[in-house]
């Protein structure tokens, strides 16, 4: 019954252990993307993890709002964008508009002769 309880001890320190390496090494890849703009704010110190994980939030947090922002910047853009075709579009009918009304007024009427063709 020893002999369990100590296989049983001996599989959950190992388990534990493994679990440690896991955090630790994604720890350190956070770390390591977070760049050198973060890690330069404690330059004589050494980072716990706890300083990772608290700059690794702010990180995150910059990153959404930038993304935001962008995505903002992006739909006025096409607002922006979709009312200068459509004011274009305005424009051109609005110039042909008044191309055919000059054309019939100086014509006294509309045209009433047959197409010109070729053959």
């Amino acid at each position: 019954m020893l002999k369990v309880i100590d296989q049983h001890q001996q599989i959950s320190s190992l388990v534990e252990k493994l679990r440690r390496e896991r955090i630790n090494s994604s720890i350190e890849q956070l770390k390591s993307l977070l760049g050198p703009e973060f890690l330069n704010q404690q330059p004589d110190s050494q980072l716990e993890k706890a300083d990772i994980l608290e700059m690794t939030v702010c990180f995150m947090t910059q990153l959404l709002q930038q993304n935001q922002q962008q995505r903002r910047l992006m739909t006025h853009s096409n607002k922006l964008q979709s009312s200068s075709e459509e004011k274009l579009r305005e424009a051109d009918f609005s110039l042909l508009r008044s191309t055919v009304h000059s054309n019939i007024t100086k014509d006294k009427g509309p045209v009433t002769d047959a197409p010109w063709r070729p053959w």
